[in-house]
């Protein structure tokens, strides 16, 4: 029914992992535009580990409830508008949730370039693009010649991560969930090495690939596989710090890495957590920098798009699993 929107709602917090009946699909009248905002049609929701994070307790944004509409970021299209800075057929970005149409002030939804295809908006030039560009390059900080190490580097900032440090001239050793995705790190992206966390072996491949340390570790997963990076850091190494997917979903663990600050300080290390937010002021430099690479065919885009909004809590389920490669999103 034109009239109609469908919505995915958070039903009831996740005790332990996230299962599709943590999820409701449920209908409600489409809503409509007041003064100052805009309603939009949802194209592609994107999907990110921080979703579950969410779950969990607040984080650089209000924690989730039971009953509300699933929150997460999608491209839309705007289909009315009661302020002036947007019209009809405009794409936005916004933080509109898990449904079908939304209503937002107009200064929530950010304008977005018509490019094709605009799926790229979410990946390379969207948050997963700009999340591995300002997280290395401004928390990493590589340099030619260094070893530069990222977990989950299949995933859709890792696989970017990697390439950009190639791109500057780094050694890149990425550490992925089975040997399809290490192969195809390599053979595909262009990775010098790839690990596979799944063998069991993760500690002597680290010793075998790493003969001399790490200088850069891009770290997405926190848990065992931070660990072992962290010691395995050279001094005046850097750590940047994007995501802890291993701890989103399930019971978390009881215990940190030891002897961690007496390693910080004799290593002379640093550790920065970020959000890509913290870099906004250069946002334009940056897309001019990932639009060239993708031009000149030195950064691959990776895309796993899943269709249908029904399918969202399984493709999210899946993702904290660790099926995509690269960047998923669910069109709508």
């Amino acid at each position: 029914m034109p009239d109609m929107n469908r919505q995915i709602v958070l039903a009831q917090l996740p005790q332990g992992k996230l299962v599709p009946e943590n999820f409701k699909l449920i209908e409600q009248p489409k809503p409509v535009a007041g003064e100052g905002e805009a309603l939009v049609r949802t194209r592609y929701i994107s999907l990110d580990a921080a979703n579950r994070a969410w779950m969990q307790g607040a984080t650089y944004r209000s924690a989730l409830t039971a009953g509300q509409v699933m929150a997460g970021g999608a491209i839309s299209e705007v289909v009315d508008s009661k302020d002036p800075s947007l019209s009809p057929g405009d794409l936005v970005w916004g933080d509109t949730g898990w449904q079908d149409y939304a209503v937002a002030p107009a200064g929530k939804l950010g304008k977005l370039p018509k490019l094709e295809p605009i799926t790229h908006l979410l990946s390379v030039y969207g948050v997963a693009g700009l999340t591995a560009y300002f997280g290395l390059l401004e928390c990493g900080q590589p340099k030619p010649g260094e070893t530069v190490v990222v977990s989950a580097a299949a995933g859709s900032v890792g696989s970017i991560v990697g390439q950009i440090a190639k791109i500057k001239g780094c050694r890149v050793v990425g550490i992925a969930g089975g040997a399809a995705k290490c192969e195809w790190l390599k053979s595909e992206l262009g990775f010098d090495e790839a690990l596979d966390y799944k063998s069991g072996e993760l500690k002597r491949l680290m010793k075998e690939a790493l003969p001399n340390g790490i200088d850069v570790y891009f770290d997405n997963v926190g848990g065992d596989i931070f660990e072992a990076c962290l010691f395995a850091m050279n001094t005046h190494g850097r750590i940047a710090c994007c995501g802890a997917v291993s701890q989103y979903d399930g019971v978390p663990p009881q215990h940190g890495p030891r002897g961690v600050p007496g390693l910080i300080v004799t290593k002379r290390l640093t550790l920065r957590g970020f959000i890509v937010s913290d870099f906004d002021d250069q946002r334009e430099q940056a897309l001019k920098d990932l639009q060239g690479w993708v031009a000149d065919g030195r950064l691959k885009v990776q895309e796993d798009i899943i269709e249908g909004l029904e399918s969202t809590p399984r493709a999210l389920i899946g993702l904290l699993a660790g099926e995509n490669r690269g960047k998923r999103m669910v069109k709508v």
